[in-house]
């Protein structure tokens, strides 16, 4: 797998989280988790920078790639890491084009592009 596609943003954490979830919600996706890495951290004692991962999606996509090949669902649905760091809030996400080469999905590029579009956007929205 080649390296996380990775955006700066320019706002706050807390913009940029609130900003995802808006875009999200705006496209009729559902955000079926979040996973506060930090608050996780802080639960154990330890200390960690603002960190959380967003999952969203559609079954409309995501089934019939599934349907191809069961085994991608341990991709699905779409995820989004959110961090803080030294320089700046920062946006992640693996381009799902990258799941072709794992799994069976023949004659579901165009799902693949959608999904790839879509997260650049996403990112974009809460950069």
């Amino acid at each position: 797998m080649s390296d996380m596609v990775v955006i700066s943003s320019s706002l706050s954490y807390g913009e940029a989280i609130a900003r995802l979830l808006a875009a999200i919600e705006s496209r009729g996706l559902q955000v079926f988790a979040r996973i506060d890495h930090a608050a996780g951290a802080r639960t154990a004692g330890l200390e960690l920078a603002d960190e959380e991962v967003v999952i969203f999606g559609s079954p409309l996509a995501g089934t019939p790639l599934m349907g191809s090949d069961p085994r991608v669902g341990i991709e699905l649905p779409l995820r989004m890491l959110v961090w803080q760091d030294a320089d700046g809030v920062r946006l992640g996400y693996r381009d799902p084009h990258e799941l072709a080469g794992t799994y069976d999905l023949a004659g579901h590029e165009q799902t693949l592009d959608g999904m790839s579009r879509l997260l650049a956007a996403l990112a974009a929205a809460a950069g």
